[in-house]
């Protein structure tokens, strides 16, 4: 999980007061409606309580980061994520609603806008701190399967009809160790009958002790054929500080042996070729392959080394940029599977539009994309991290079904 500096979380809670200060201002015309002077007072008196109490809070335990414990410093860190969201988010929309009506109160009479302003006002925060509640309580454990089938006149017809199940960015240490949470999602995905089940990288936030109670969990996983796994971006240590390059190895070596103990092939810049009925395609796993400054531990060229002459590859690849960098255009591999961006967590969809505002972070960041004859495939992550809550983004259980081009 990355870590702000003091002088960011300092402008953060300047950012919060400055919105709660404008938002007090404009609350101040609606309860200048309430008969009870004590109502009315312990209306504000509560406002400045909640305020101050959240940045006071906020700017104590950055203070004291490096002294908490760090299984109790992740849920920390992600409840306070989501009470500064639900309660920066509602009072900016409030704020930034309320003051266009009271700007524009040409468009109703005086007396209109008494009643009308002000109910508006208060609906328009409370709608998004209702929607973000959900997201935190509810829609964050709503695993959705979305179901996509890859055509291509050079799949051997031996594999058509392939089922491909990807999971990616579980971001275990978010759960807490609140094991029946994923077990709905385990049965979703052994009803898929999947032959193959991948992990595109991202299994914890940062430590090989969030692992901790998961085999159990994980052993109920069932693929016809085979298991395989990639790492990324948060399952090298890179975001922790360590007592020694020993620590951080040992940490590592942990999380390699937790996929082994699960029945998962780790594929650290290597690749597996799968053959039925004497014909071949392959799975390549490159280790991540981030743009600075994330580090680059991915080598394509060494994965790709004794898969040159087989005809259909599918790439595991953590983060989508690299699609874009050295695969599109630049290799034969068919499908790549990626996630990472978790796209953002927040999101509106509605059949096939979609919008989020990390597409302007990340070209592809959510769902199938083609070039030619080539797909990439962006999970949107099946676990959480920093935000606890999912936003119009489900969680993702996906489900790649190959077919050959004449089906």
């Amino acid at each position: 999980m990355k870590s702000f500096s003091l002088f960011t979380i300092i402008l953060l809670c300047l950012a919060i007061l400055l919105i709660d200060t404008i938002a007090f201002y404009w609350l101040q015309s609606i309860t200048q409606h309430i008969s009870s002077s004590l109502l009315k007072t312990s209306i504000h008196v509560l406002f400045w309580v909640f305020t101050v109490g959240l940045i006071t809070s906020i700017i104590v335990l950055k203070i004291t980061l490096d002294t908490i414990n760090p299984t109790r410093k992740q849920l920390l860190i992600s409840r306070f994520y989501g009470l500064a969201i639900s309660s920066f988010v509602p009072k900016l929309v409030f704020v930034i609603v309320i003051s266009i009506l009271y700007f524009t109160n040409y468009l109703f009479s005086e007396s209109q806008s008494l009643f009308v302003v002000p109910i508006i006002g208060l609906l328009s925060g409370f709608l998004p701190f209702f929607i973000i509640v959900y997201g935190i309580f509810k829609s964050v454990y709503r695993f959705k399967v979305h179901h996509h089938y890859i055509t291509s006149k050079i799949l051997p017809k031996a594999f058509d009809g392939l089922k491909i199940v990807q999971l990616s960015d579980l971001h275990l240490g978010s759960f807490n160790y609140g094991y029946d949470k994923l077990e709905h999602a385990i049965e979703k995905i052994n009803h898929l009958k999947p032959d193959y089940i991948v992990i595109t990288g991202d299994l914890v936030n940062n430590y090989a002790w969030e692992l901790r109670g998961w085999k159990s969990v994980f052993n109920k996983l069932i693929a016809k054929k085979e298991k395989f796994a990639i790492l990324g971006n948060h399952d090298y240590g890179d975001y922790s500080q360590w007592d020694s390059v020993e620590a951080k190895q040992e940490n590592f070596d942990a999380i390699k042996q937790f996929y082994s103990d699960i029945g998962f092939k780790l594929l650290l810049n290597e690749s597996k070729i799968i053959s039925e009925s004497n014909e071949h395609i392959a799975f390549i796993g490159i280790e991540n392959w981030g743009e600075p400054p994330l580090k680059q531990y991915g080598d394509l060229q060494k994965a790709m080394a004794n898969v040159k002459a087989i005809d259909f590859k599918i790439l595991l690849s953590h983060d989508p940029l690299h699609w874009a960098e050295e695969v599109m255009d630049k290799t034969d591999i068919v499908l790549t599977l990626a996630g990472h961006t978790h796209g953002m967590q927040a999101a509106f969809q509605y059949k096939n539009l979609q919008w989020s505002p990390i597409k302007y972070k990340f070209k592809h960041w959510a769902g199938l994309y083609k070039h030619k004859q080539q797909y990439l495939y962006v999970n949107r992550g099946l676990g959480w991290l920093g935000f606890p809550a999912r936003i119009g983004m489900r969680p993702e259980i996906t489900l790649i079904e190959l077919r050959t081009k004449d089906n």
